[in-house]
């Protein structure tokens, strides 16, 4: 991925009245962390919703205020309920020569051959990897190749994947990645059975419909 800069501005509108940035096409966020105090600002909402759609929570991004450039993480998205637009966003500022912790997603590839040639259902564990490491040596995902599932039972745990030398991982590693279990049952359809009325027969309820007829009558 392309190193993603964004630019920012410092704002004094804070609170309730912050909506009217908005308005105007503003997103306002909060920059904070290592070397910086809490402060609020506000970028470009097209461009930043553009610039962050595929950026998870391990991507490094550097965000320039008032000229000065920070190495920043993306601690958290809000969103609107109905439309998912941009809300406001946290900014963490990092030391490129300290660790930091984050989550990195797992991405699923290739085809299970169990799946294939025996209808297998592909249950997945563990969707994200929480990891340690130097900002400059953080990725913005794992791979994990599922065509090693052949048969029903076969597994993937994590200490079945490769991981960095200088990534640290914070997880159990006979956690499960994903595996091929059994396809579900088909349910046997209920059948009901039809009640088999004599020949010439009519139902009761017809029968009873003439009887209140004639009666009328």
């Amino acid at each position: 991925m392309d190193k993603i800069v964004l630019d920012a501005s410092r704002r004094e509108i804070i609170g309730k009245h912050v909506k009217n940035l908005r308005k105007e096409g503003k997103l306002p966020a909060v920059l904070y962390g290592k070397g910086v105090e809490s402060t609020p600002i506000y970028l470009n909402a097209k461009e930043v919703s553009r610039a962050l759609s595929n950026v998870g929570s391990s991507t490094l991004v550097t965000v320039k205020v008032d000229g000065k450039k920070y190495s920043v993480l993306v601690r958290e998205r809000q969103k609107d309920v109905l439309s998912r637009a941009l809300l406001h966003v946290d900014f963490q500022a990092v030391s490129l020569t300290e660790k930091v912790r984050a989550k990195v997603r797992i991405i699923l590839e290739g085809e299970a051959p169990a799946a294939k040639e025996y209808g297998a259902f592909i249950e997945t564990g563990l969707e994200e990897l929480e990891i340690e490491c130097l900002p400059t040596d953080l990725v913005d995902q794992f791979t994990v190749d599922i065509s090693s599932l052949e048969n029903i039972g076969d597994s993937i745990l994590l200490k079945d994947i490769t991981i960095p030398k200088n990534i640290e991982l914070l997880e159990d590693v006979n956690a499960m990645i994903v595996l091929a279990t059994p396809p579900a049952p088909v349910a046997e359809e209920e059948v009901e059975e039809e009640e088999v009325l004599e020949e010439g027969a009519e139902p009761e309820v017809i029968e009873k419909g003439k009887e209140e007829e004639e009666t009328e009558e």
